[in-house]
């Protein structure tokens, strides 16, 4: 058996794994459907909730001793000063 082979059989096994899965949690997710959904007042609030502690967070972060506070993809923030003139960032 070559190494494609063995690939094509367990990617084969993968699929009518799913698929098996797929068929025994189709009522599952009918019943799942079936409950009330929750009111739009009980979730707002904590999503706003988490949305002001991360702008907290950010406002914190750039107020350390006047630092640029650009952010990274990676969740990084940049260490040089505010309004520095580099092009680059220095992220910790």
């Amino acid at each position: 058996m070559s190494k494609m082979d063995g690939l094509r059989a367990m990617r084969e096994a993968r699929y009518a794994e799913n698929t098996a899965r797929a068929k025994t949690s189709a009522p599952a997710a009918k019943k799942a459907t079936a409950k009330k959904p929750p009111t739009p007042a009980a979730v707002a609030p904590a999503a706003t909730d988490r949305a002001d502690a991360a702008q907290a967070a950010d406002t914190a972060d750039t107020a350390d001793a006047g630092l640029c506070g650009h952010r990274a993809i990676s969740g990084r923030t940049c260490t040089r000063e505010k309004g520095h003139a580099a092009k680059s960032h220095r992220y910790a």
